[in-house]
């Protein structure tokens, strides 16, 4: 009952007042960039940009399925191919998941893309747009969230993964089989491991030993291949990708790529996402034979991001759930 909160607590109305001046004070520094800002379709013919489950809904006069976006990474780049070299949106995303303190299944994403730029030129520019941010939605670059003060003063921290990952195991993490990867999780107690692979173990053993641990802003960098199958293959590490996650408080904010520009690697990645989905992964890639067609008409190196509106309001607000920025989460019935 938004309506009763927002009448009786005013500081409540305030956390959605700082939402609003930080989703103006992104726009602010996108456009003072040189950005476009851009609209892309919510009701898409295929998912995609993620490793999502979308939710389906029919067109009746078409009559065909169609899905809500799970993100508009896709018809971004897209339009990087068709010569808008800067473009961002601001939009609702939609991903057909369980519901937690960071997650409701409708949720606000920021996504930009730029070409002639790498991951790194991209950490630099983060580092310019989150200090904006911040300070002008909050008056510091310093903030205390959940106890814990956080300091947004670049530069931040660069992990690489695997690196990062070895250390809290133990052991090197580049050498171990899935098998291997497996036996750990289930000694740690890590759930949903049915069906993952290599890649996803790795995903998922960093989530358990590492992410609660980067407090600070930290960039997580240099993924494998088969959880980034939009991403440029590693100029020094062909088995890992140029793509780094932002995490803050213990939690991922945002994720941004080299963008994979070579279509026949693309169309590659595209079937081993069909052969990990076969062997029971659900939050697989499809195959997109348009977009593998843009690539072909030609894209330039490029780089994106993508950063969660609501987690970045919790963070600014110090509020301990997403359904305390969001003015009408999903919620279970009565």
């Amino acid at each position: 009952q938004r309506y009763a909160d927002l009448a009786v607590n005013p500081e409540v109305r305030e956390v959605f007042r700082t939402r609003a001046k930080i989703i103006s004070e992104l726009r602010s520094f996108l456009d003072g960039e040189d950005f476009l800002e851009v609209e892309t379709p919510a009701l898409q013919p295929l998912y995609g940009g993620a490793a999502a489950r979308p939710f389906l809904t029919k067109h009746n006069a078409l009559d065909r399925t169609l899905y809500l976006r799970i993100a508009d990474e896709l018809y971004l780049k897209r339009l990087i191919v068709g010569g808008l070299g800067r473009v961002y949106e601001i939009c609702k995303d939609f991903r057909n998941e369980g519901i937690d303190r960071f997650h409701n299944p409708e949720f606000t994403m920021l996504e930009f893309y730029q070409a002639f730029i790498d991951y790194k030129g991209l950490m630099d520019l983060t580092e310019r747009m989150l200090g904006h941010v911040v300070q002008a939605a909050t008056g510091s670059l310093k903030i205390v969230y959940q106890g814990h003060e956080i300091d947004f003063t670049g530069p931040y921290e660069r992990l690489p993964m695997l690196v990062s990952l070895s250390e809290a195991l133990g052991t090197d993490v580049s050498g171990l089989s899935a098998d291997d990867l497996r036996t750990h999780a289930e000694r740690l107690g890590v759930p949903d491991l049915e069906g993952a692979g290599w890649g996803k173990l790795i995903d998922k053993l960093f989530g358990e030993l590492v992410e609660p641990k980067l407090i600070q802003p930290t960039f997580v960098m240099d993924h494998p291949k088969e959880l980034s199958p939009l991403a440029k293959a590693h100029r020094d590490h062909p088995e890992l990708t140029e793509r780094f996650e932002l995490f803050v408080a213990g939690g991922e904010i945002a994720n941004a790529f080299s963008e994979l520009n070579d279509p026949v690697d693309q169309r590659q990645r595209f079937e081993e996402q069909a052969r990990l989905k076969e062997a029971g992964d659900d939050e697989t890639h499809p195959i997109d034979e348009d977009f593998v067609r843009a690539l072909e008409y030609g894209m330039p190196p490029t780089g994106g991001l993508g950063m969660g509106v609501d987690r970045l309001t919790m963070l600014l607000t110090d509020q301990p759930s997403i359904r305390d920025v969001i003015l009408f989460p999903t919620l279970r019935d009565e």
